[in-house]
């Protein structure tokens, strides 16, 4: 059986001669015997490559490597290894870390259409569902491990995860293959392993088939969060703006508590963002989106924060408690030579030939610096009469408060020439075809990543 539904996936996969079919190796048991099936595939084997993942954990993570490339070149695989840092930050349980720092590297690897196989099975998907269930997790989560889900560029394929642990066994014992044991496995300190080593024997003593069983009911929660999405679709779709991936708050309060939560939850899938629990669901409800319009709250989670403005709720990248306060420490002249400018660590300029903007000429002959507000800075606008000030036009505008105060201002010889992309002043403005440049801010805030791994749980 667990040849068929290797097989069976495999055909399934309808690769193109450039495509490639990565094997995450760990040089365990499961691993190594997905990898031994595959390389009796002719039609794949050619284009196959075992990938290890060199975690640095353990004393032995070295003798591993070893020992993986020989199997690999017994087979006649191709072998790749990845070192990564597999060391938790602040709020993350080692597990975590490995497992994110695993996907990262495996991710690095993928172009359009490849295929990762992993050796995951039933007693895998077993333990992922009690996992989480124990963690309160909803339909998503009880929905465990998908057998196929996009992935970076390609997909990740589970062939094995409907195939009893046990017929894994009888395979490795067949070919007498061998295997390395990671002695890790063996300590009750992580969550899986106690579930594995104490819990899991106690209930297959009673039901037998519980691996069976839960796999089918993670199937029944999968088929359900189905149609669950659907019409979270309908209802995200009704509140959310595109242009800046926000949330529109007026349309937000016109839903039940209910539905706010699965659109709450929606957003923060579509941003690739960790699951909110219920509580921090509630506090998003209770301190942004029922905050005054006059109020500039601020709720931080891991990597990230939620703010809100006039009518939308912004999700931004890090942690932002307060508006940085900025100087004229950070002000930086322009290299002649450089069409792209670095002015912070998640902001670039770009300068780009235009139709329309400023001067060329006005551009190279002058000193170009790029400057920060310190207030009152006025500008006058083409069509426009008279000088405005830059607070005015920002409300115009609707610029948030935490924008504004990142926004370069270019000086060409001491004088106001442009507000980021924003606004090009008349002295320097001009519509000479050929004769233009515009500047383009680059500005690389949370946004939805590829949008392709969020149910990898494992």
């Amino acid at each position: 059986m667990l040849y068929e539904n290797l097989i069976d996936s495999i055909f399934k996969l309808d690769l193109s001669q450039q495509q490639r079919v990565y094997i995450g190796y760990s040089g365990g048991l499961d691993s190594h015997v997905l990898l031994h099936c595959c390389a009796s595939i002719i039609q794949i084997k050619s284009r196959l490559s075992a990938v290890h993942i060199h975690h640095g954990l353990q004393a032995e993570a070295e003798s591993w490597v070893g020992h993986c490339e020989g199997k690999a070149q017994e087979l006649g695989i191709d072998f790749i290894v990845l070192r990564v840092n597999a060391q938790a930050v602040p709020g993350e349980s080692p597990e975590e870390a490995a497992r994110n720092a695993r996907y990262a590297a495996f991710k690095s690897l993928m172009n359009v259409g490849d295929a990762l196989l992993l050796g995951q099975h039933r007693e895998d998907q077993l333990e992922t569902v009690l996992l989480q269930l124990f963690r309160g997790s909803g339909l998503r989560g009880l929905s465990g491990m998908p057998e196929r889900i996009s992935f970076g560029a390609g997909f990740i394929l589970r062939p094995f995860l409907n195939t009893p642990k046990q017929a894994i066994s009888v395979y490795a014992e067949r070919h007498q293959l061998s295997w390395v044991e990671d002695p890790s496995n063996l300590s009750n300190d992580y969550d899986r392993n106690f579930l594995r080593n104490e819990v899991l024997p106690l209930l297959k003593q009673r039901w037998q088939a519980v691996d069976k069983t839960v796999a089918r009911s993670a199937k029944h929660c999968a088929d359900a969060q189905v149609l669950v999405d659907e019409v979270a679709d309908e209802l995200f779709a009704s509140v959310f703006n595109h242009e800046d991936n926000t949330l529109c708050i007026s349309r937000l309060k016109g839903h039940y508590p209910h539905p706010q939560h699965l659109i709450l939850r929606h957003w923060f899938q579509f941003l690739s963002l960790k699951m909110p629990s219920q509580v921090c669901l509630e506090n998003i409800l209770s301190q942004i989106v029922m905050a005054s319009e006059q109020r500039d709250p601020v709720l931080s989670g891991r990597g990230y924060s939620l703010r809100r403005y006039r009518d939308k709720m912004y999700c931004l990248k890090g942690r932002t408690e307060t508006v940085p306060q900025l100087t004229g420490a950070h002000d930086i002249i322009w290299p002649k030579d450089q069409t792209s400018l670095q002015i912070w660590d998640d902001q670039v300029l770009h300068v780009v030939p235009a139709s329309k903007g400023i001067c060329v000429q006005q551009w190279f002959a002058a000193k170009v610096e790029v400057r920060y507000r310190r207030g009152g800075e006025k500008i006058c606008l083409p069509g426009r009469a008279g000088h405005h000030g830059l607070k005015k036009l920002f409300q115009e505008a609707g610029i948030p408060p935490w924008i504004r105060e990142k926004m370069p201002l270019i000086y060409l010889d001491d004088t106001l020439a442009a507000v980021g992309d924003l606004w090009v002043s008349t002295l320097f403005y001009s519509e000479i075809s050929q004769d233009c440049i515009s500047l383009l801010l680059q500005s690389f805030q949370l946004n939805p990543k590829d949008n392709d791994d969020k149910c990898i749980v494992d």
